[in-house]
């Protein structure tokens, strides 16, 4: 599998989950949203936060701490929820991504950007695009296509169904 090489100055919008730092790029980001209320969906795993209606249409919002591992947090101001566009076998999409905080939209140059760190063959780290630097801070650069995989994003499309 070949590693895609970042050739070009790309914008990302920043956020955090607990400390970390991750980014998006900005061509997937479609808007970012206050909080708001969820609709908890039965049968769904703890990551799937349930849906919210975005302007008449069912939105499917996944919480990235949990999908990611990381502790259940409790919502404050600065928690949003991102709407992003990602692709499922040349389908697109819409999704809502929960994070603690939306940091800032930045340019980030080729060589700001290393590529994702290998730490075995047990861990999937397919979703990272790289690791961006930044005033001295990491940012994990998130490929969205591939934080979902096929069978989760199959759920989501199906919870649009029951849900429309």
């Amino acid at each position: 599998m070949a590693v895609e090489t970042i050739t070009e100055t790309t914008q990302y919008l920043t956020f955090k989950l607990e400390d970390e730092l991750f980014a998006l790029d900005i061509g997937k980001v479609r808007e970012v949203l206050d909080f708001t209320s969820i609709t908890k969906v039965p049968q769904t795993p703890d990551y799937m936060r349930g849906v919210i209606n975005l302007r008449g249409s069912v939105v499917p919002v996944v919480d990235l701490r949990l999908k990611f591992g990381m502790a259940m947090a409790e919502q404050t101001v600065n928690t949003c929820v991102i709407i992003v566009e990602v692709e499922l076998e040349g389908e697109k999409v819409v999704m809502g991504a929960m994070a603690d905080a939306v940091q800032e939209v930045m340019d980030l140059e080729p060589d700001q950007i290393e590529p994702p760190p290998r730490i075995g063959t047990k861990l999937n780290t397919d979703f990272i695009k790289g690791m961006g630097k930044h005033n001295e801070q990491f940012i994990i650069i998130l490929d969205i296509d591939k934080v979902f995989t096929s069978g989760e994003l199959e759920m989501v499309q199906e919870l649009e169904g029951a849900a429309a």
